[in-house]
């Protein structure tokens, strides 16, 4: 550690490092939206879908974070649950145009809710209603319904309509997370 960071830490300047679970369904623009929080000189050209799970870093003006990108495929949903313990904030994307699978996205974010490692912790969640610049697109109080946010008492949560190839609607989830955050850290 430099002297700079000691000086910064000791003066309550220095960035607080936060990890974030970024899950949804498997096309629901999870990796594209942790692009776009990237600094525009570290953001990839092609984005393919994730396997597994990848590591991203981004630094807003007060946090520093670290984002697990894990795959939404039905298969890799089940390593979810072995990062909750690290997890202090969670994104959740959902693809607001497939309303086919919606049933599932409410599945599996109940089975997220009722996890041990997160049932009883007051983590933020910030849900993304993705894909609004599509036809078929559910309004982001449509997918709040029928996702029954309203139901999430324990736990602060935000819903931000988003489209994640322009970046539309992703400044404001990250600022209402961000808040949230340095409110848990104080």
């Amino acid at each position: 550690m430099g002297l700079f960071d000691k000086l910064a830490g000791w003066l309550g300047i220095k960035k607080k490092e936060v990890h974030v679970l970024c899950l949804g369904l498997d096309n629901s623009g999870k990796t594209t939206i942790i692009n776009k929080l990237k600094p525009s000189n570290a953001q990839t050209q092609d984005i393919v879908p994730t396997i597994g799970f990848s590591i991203e870093k981004f630094k807003t003006s007060s946090l520093s974070f670290t984002v697990f990108d894990m795959s939404g495929q039905g298969r890799y949903r089940n390593l979810w649950e072995h990062y909750y313990k690290e997890g202090q904030a969670i994104i959740f994307v959902i693809d607001s145009s497939d309303t086919l699978r919606m049933v599932v996205a409410k599945e599996e974010l109940d089975t997220l809710l009722n996890h041990p490692d997160i049932k009883h912790r007051r983590m933020p969640i910030l849900f993304f209603a993705n894909k609004m610049d599509l036809r078929d697109a559910l309004s982001s109080v449509k997918v709040s319904q029928l996702l029954c946010l309203e139901n999430i008492k324990d736990k602060p949560w935000h819903i931000c309509a988003s489209d994640a190839l322009k970046g539309e609607g992703l400044q404001e989830g990250v600022d209402w997370l961000q808040d949230q955050i340095r409110m848990m850290k104080t």
